[in-house]
């Protein structure tokens, strides 16, 4: 009995130091049929040093981290295994910076659609932890439709 309880602290405190991580502003571009990649956006502030170390979601084959950039007057994009997050600084995720790709989308999505996201974060003292959002998709140019 005391182990389950200790267990059960031990859930709780995972939860609430996941829950101080603050994710805003989620959204992916809508996507045409047959599209089989896409890119998701949002603004991550950390109350601590930590790292966005792994993103999946149920609706693409994979995920990945990337960063897009323009590099010798070429534009660059490549995958990025681990993305600081310094305490108290927001990172932005956006179009023609860092972002996530969602590849083999198993469907296509329409403006207004919701498209869960799980974030694993990697705190300073290498504890993991998962926050789970959901992504606005908006339309082409990234508005929302009113």
């Amino acid at each position: 009995m005391k182990r389950c309880a200790m267990l059960g602290l031990a859930l709780l405190a995972q939860t609430a130091m996941a829950a101080d991580v603050k994710v805003e502003n989620v959204w992916m571009r809508a996507t045409v049929p047959g599209q089989q990649v896409a890119g998701a956006y949002m603004d991550i502030t950390s109350p601590e040093n930590a790292r966005l170390v792994g993103v999946q979601s149920p609706a693409a084959g994979s995920m990945e981290i990337h960063l897009m950039r323009m590099h010798h007057g070429v534009m660059e994009m490549r995958e990025i295994k681990v993305l600081p997050l310094p305490k108290g600084k927001t990172v932005k995720l956006a179009p023609g910076g860092f972002h996530l790709m969602l590849f083999d989308l198993k469907q296509s999505f329409k403006t207004g659609e919701t498209v869960p996201i799980k974030l694993t974060i990697e705190t300073a003292n290498k504890k993991r932890e998962t926050v789970e959002v959901t992504a606005q998709v908006r339309d082409l140019n990234g508005q929302m439709m009113h």
